[in-house]
C-alpha cells in the first residue's frame, strides 16, 4: 500500500517537508501544501536562466517543485497534484485531484479532469470534463446529482468524447483552461447550467441572477 500510494520518505542528507504556498510556513502531518527539497541531489540552477533560477530555489536552498502534497504518519510523502491546478475559488484553496479521485468512483467514468475555469463572482469555478465509458450512458444532470449529493459540489460538469493528453497520457489542463470567462454558461447552485436564454433553474426553480 505505501508503495503504490507514497513515493516514499527523504533519503539519508536530503531534506524534504511541506510548506503553505503563500506564506512559506512548515505545514503539519496531513496537511496539503507544497512539497520542497534541499540536498546534494538538488540542481545548482538552470543554466544562463537566473530568473527562473531563483523562482524554482529559494534563498535557503530548498527546491520548490510545484507539486502539493502532504506528509503521513509515518514519514512518507504523498503526492495529491500540482499547484500550478490548485483552484481558488472565492479564497478557498480545492484540490482537483480529490474531485477526480471521487468521480472515479461512478463506473461509467473513464476518464476526468477537473479546472478552475474564469468566474466573475469568485475568481474561478470548478468545472469538470468527464469521458463516460459508455456514451449516454448518464447525462449531465445525474451526474452533477452524483456529485453535488455526495461531495458539495459547486461548479459545473459536461461530457466529452475524449481528453487531449500529453506524451506520458497525462490531460492537458492548460488547454482546457484556455476558456475566455465571457463563453462559460451560468452555474447554478445545484449543478445546472442555463442553456442559451434560460433565466429559470428546471431543477431547483432558481433564477439565473438570484445569488445564494
Amino acid at each position: 500500500e505505501v508503495r503504490v500510494s507514497t513515493v516514499g520518505r527523504a533519503l539519508p542528507e536530503i531534506e524534504c517537508k511541506i510548506v503553505d504556498p503563500e506564506t512559506g510556513e512548515d505545514l503539519p502531518v496531513g496537511q496539503i501544501g507544497e512539497f520542497v527539497a534541499r540536498g546534494y541531489n538538488i540542481m545548482k540552477g538552470y543554466y544562463k536562466m537566473p530568473k527562473a533560477t531563483s523562482s524554482a530555489i529559494d534563498k535557503d536552498g530548498w527546491l520548490h517543485t510545484g507539486d502539493l502534497a502532504c506528509k503521513t504518519e509515518d514519514g512518507n510523502y504523498k503526492i495529491t497534484g500540482r499547484l500550478k491546478d490548485m483552484i481558488i475559488r472565492g479564497g478557498e484553496n480545492i484540490y482537483p485531484k480529490e474531485i477526480e479521485e471521487f468521480i472515479y468512483t461512478n463506473d461509467k467514468v473513464k476518464d476526468v479532469q477537473v479546472i478552475g475555469v474564469p468566474d466573475k463572482k469568485y475568481g474561478e469555478e470548478i468545472m469538470a470534463q468527464i469521458v463516460l465509458k459508455e456514451p449516454g450512458s448518464m447525462t449531465v444532470e445525474e451526474m452533477a446529482d452524483f456529485i453535488h449529493g455526495l461531495f458539495g459540489w459547486e461548479g459545473s460538469c459536461g461530457f466529452c468524447e475524449t481528453c487531449d493528453n500529453d506524451c506520458v497520457g497525462g490531460m492537458k489542463k492548460w488547454l482546457l483552461k484556455d476558456v475566455d470567462e465571457n463563453m462559460l454558461p451560468e452555474i447554478c447552485s445545484c449543478g445546472y447550467r442555463f442553456e442559451n436564454d434560460e433565466t429559470i433553474c428546471p431543477n431547483c426553480g432558481k433564477k439565473v441572477e438570484e445569488d445564494d
